[in-house]
């Protein structure tokens, strides 16, 4: 089209009106074939409860009176104020409820119990989207209180083998080693066939169920993303030096080989892989007292889950996400505050065991206490952006939705060329 601008319509006229005519179908079919998607892109994300999610959706509200996330509102809410509904993003998730859900990416496809939550999905779908700019796939493969170790170990690493401390232990409880050799063996690796199944399943299943599917173009595996690791990390048995640096080593070496069995077993030697490394409490620099004696623990959990992508045969396929930097900080500065009024409030409820005043009056107090403390704007976060415990990153969306923008940008950072 440049060429046709560029030239005069003197050089113009020597050339036959069905020459140009061929000439602008030609380059208008150039453009179109330019903007023409490739084969649909399928994104696999696994693990265990954090990949499920458990944010409530009502804190993505509460997310407004942050203002180090509220500009990701934006992109997670529409028009109405109703969060995004993807229709060019197509999902199907196992695991995280008692069926298998699909349709058209939207919050809900979080944890199954009580209200609507979020996992990474929702905000990784959604960047992942304004980037790419072409409709996708996500296969989500969850479930809560799996282990690496056990649940989720790759055929390569061979059977779970006792090591000689759990022995000992068992020894001196007098349990039945040969019972729990044979329940080891049979939950050893369940996790894993159940994922590959679920995908291999999905992916034959596209041409009938997806709607974005286009049998000229097929689909193609994109990336895979593994957010898991609390099950490891507190499991003192699997892992009996893990207050030590080192101590989770063992971690590092399922994953290498959980990467490498995922590659096979999907037939997609060189997929993308991002670890989401666990950062529940945040970065270990800014632990306070309360958090010290989990510090070791915590940074060697952290560069064992990281270590994979230093490895040789993973160079520029396999990348770490640090999630602690997604803490929420404000929380944190909050709760700190609502620790130096502790004394006060156990003082009023210490009068209200005591019968000195009254269950209205209790409440009456504390909630006085709490108002002379933070600012409307402090309290209402401090109450609605925190849905579960800390170890599911608060159930809180300011820290969620971050984490699966991060996802989708290192993703995009591999694949997006």
């Amino acid at each position: 089209m440049l060429w046709l601008c560029k030239t005069n319509w003197h050089s113009l006229s020597r050339i036959s009106v069905r020459s140009v005519c061929s000439l602008l179908f030609l380059l208008a079919s150039c453009e179109i074939d330019a903007k023409e998607s490739g084969p649909l892109k399928v994104f696999v994300l696994v693990g265990q409860s954090n990949m499920q999610g458990h944010a409530q959706v009502k804190t993505l509200d509460a997310m407004r009176l942050n203002p180090s996330v509220a500009p990701l509102l934006d992109d997670l809410i529409d028009g109405d104020g109703k969060p995004k509904t993807l229709q060019q993003v197509w999902i199907s998730s196992i695991g995280s409820a008692e069926e298998i859900r699909q349709g058209a990416l939207t919050t809900g496809f979080g944890a199954a119990d009580r209200r609507p939550k979020i996992g990474p999905e929702y905000s990784f779908g959604i960047y992942m989207h304004q980037m790419l700019d072409e409709p996708f796939v996500i296969i989500k493969a969850a479930w809560g209180g799996k282990s690496l170790h056990t649940d989720f170990r790759p055929p390569s690493a061979g059977p779970y083998e006792f090591n000689q401390e759990q022995l000992d232990a068992f020894s001196k409880q007098q349990r039945d080693l040969d019972k729990m050799r044979s329940e080891k063996d049979a939950a050893t690796g369940r996790n894993y066939r159940l994922m590959i199944e679920h995908v291999k399943s999905i992916l034959d299943s596209l041409p009938n169920d997806c709607p974005l599917y286009e049998t000229k173009l097929g689909y193609e595996l994109a990336g895979m993303v593994w957010f898991q690791g609390w099950n490891d990390m507190v499991d003192r048995g699997t892992y009996p030096n893990r207050d030590q640096p080192g101590g989770y080593d063992q971690y590092g070496e399922l994953l290498s080989v959980f990467i490498s069995d995922v590659r096979r077993d999907l037939d997609s030697p060189k997929l993308p892989v991002v670890i989401g490394v666990l950062g529940v409490g945040g970065p270990t620099a800014e632990y306070g007292p309360s958090q010290q004696r989990y510090k070791v623990m915590h940074e060697s959990f952290r560069q064992a889950m990281a270590s994979p992508a230093k490895r040789a045969e993973f160079t520029g396929t396999v990348v770490p996400v640090y999630t602690e930097e997604y803490w929420d900080r404000e929380m944190v500065r909050l709760r700190q505050i609502e620790e130096r009024i502790r004394p006060s409030r156990e003082e009023i409820e210490a009068q209200k065991k005591a019968g000195t005043i009254t269950e209205q009056e209790s409440r009456d107090k504390i909630e006085s206490l709490y108002q002379s403390s933070f600012d409307p704007t402090e309290l209402t976060y401090l109450r609605e952006s925190v849905s579960n415990g800390d170890y599911h990153y608060m159930g809180s969306a300011a820290i969620i939705a971050p984490i699966g923008k991060a996802f989708a940008e290192a993703m995009y950072a591999m694949i997006g060329e």
